[in-house]
């Protein structure tokens, strides 16, 4: 008897009967049955069970030697091949019931073997390795499994003393329904283990894809809409100044060029996962997009206060501030304030509304600052305008 630990080829999470499913595993309520029977996992059950069923033979060559007619043989052939059809379907029928279900699918077999009765009488317990078998495949707990596998075979050891002998014979049909019983268990339990790994596994695997997925749009987000910000501020620049001055708009388009390039390659650079960000170039850059605005921008001088190991994150912070300041606050002051533990982005603008403090920008940079343990608050600066304050 052999039962596979290889899947049936569906989607991530498999139907019940297709693996061997403890009694406590998650089971749909439909479709289960057929999927059930005609998986590659029960056809893997069927040809290791197959096998075993020759063991049959011996009670088949009984029942006919105890019969006093031939339709009296053919009944009891009959119901012995029931037995052996009810054997192989047991095991990928418990896979998809709960531990009830299983029970009965475990009785109803045991019940089955004394309708062999009046041809064998208490030589029916051969038959009862395969219920043990049965059981053993229904993944019960250690604690459940044992007691009713030595259960049948004390049973059978019990029936044959009394009816056979207490003979030297007489323990091995008890130990062959008590050592196969208890392997096949071993090999259930195995079995649904490794499933319940490969579904976890495909779980994390998509879970994984999920925050890849979220993280991408997030850093895409959150370029574009600092750079195109930038751009969109000197585009108009200009465009006001083509008449008035052309050179210094030439020299306005050229730098909307090099931002344009400059968003393109860190696009391609946060799909491929290898962009990092740092404060540094990120308050080099929230000095050029504020004199664009014709904001006047405080900023620090240096970058020391801040940890390295928190200068990335201290990086977004800076980026999505100044670009909130550029694009919603019609500040004319921004100041940007650097510490061991806090950054802090401010403004003399319009201060906080809804619409700015809920914003998919922030809302990105507060799932930053959280899966680093941080902590994001907005709310009006001293300067009598919106503030971005992160504690790191």
């Amino acid at each position: 008897m052999h039962a596979t630990s290889r899947g049936d080829g569906l989607d991530a999470d498999p139907p019940p009967g297709t693996p061997v499913r403890r009694p406590d595993a998650t089971i749909r309520a439909t479709g289960t049955l057929p999927r059930a029977l005609w998986s590659r996992q029960a056809a893997g059950w069927y040809v290791g069970a197959g096998f075993a069923l020759v063991w049959l033979v011996s009670l088949a060559q009984q029942v006919v030697a105890q019969s006093a007619s031939t339709s009296s043989a053919s009944v009891g052939v009959l119901l012995l091949a029931m037995f052996g059809v009810a054997f192989l379907v047991s095991a990928p029928l418990a896979w998809t019931l709960r531990t009830r279900g299983r029970l009965a699918v475990c009785a109803g077999l045991f019940a089955l073997s004394f309708t062999l009765f009046p041809w064998l009488g208490w030589d029916i317990a051969p038959a009862w390795a395969y219920v043990g078998v049965a059981f053993g495949m229904c993944a019960f707990p250690w604690r459940w499994t044992w007691p009713p596998i030595l259960g049948l075979g004390v049973l059978a050891l019990v029936t044959d003393g009394l009816t056979g002998g207490w003979d030297a014979n007489v323990i091995w049909v008890p130990a062959i329904i008590v050592s196969i019983s208890l392997v096949m268990a071993s090999i259930a339990r195995t079995t649904a283990t490794m499933g319940e790994l490969r579904r976890t596994q495909r779980q994390l695997e998509a879970l994984a894809v999920e925050r890849e997925r979220g993280r991408v749009a997030r850093d895409i987000h959150d370029i574009l809409g600092h750079s195109l910000t930038v751009v969109t501020v000197k585009a108009e620049l200009a465009s006001r100044l083509v008449d008035v001055d052309p050179q210094r708009a030439k020299a306005e388009m050229a730098e909307v060029e090099s931002l344009a390039r400059g968003a393109l390659a860190d696009v391609r650079a946060t799909v491929a996962g290898v962009r990092s960000v740092n404060v540094s170039g990120e308050l080099a850059a929230a000095k050029a997009a504020l004199a664009a605005a014709g904001i006047a921008a405080e900023l620090p001088s240096s970058t020391d206060a801040v940890p390295p190991g928190r200068r990335e994150l201290a990086g977004w912070v800076v980026r999505e501030g100044v670009t909130n300041v550029v694009r919603h606050s019609g500040a004319s002051v921004c100041r940007v304030t650097l510490g061991m533990h806090e950054v802090e982005v401010a403004d003399d603008g319009a201060g906080p509304s809804g619409s700015s403090a809920g914003s998919s920008g922030l809302n990105g940079l507060r799932e930053r600052v959280e899966a680093a343990g941080g902590r994001l608050m907005v709310g009006r600066s001293d300067l009598g305008g919106f503030s971005l304050r992160v504690t790191l």
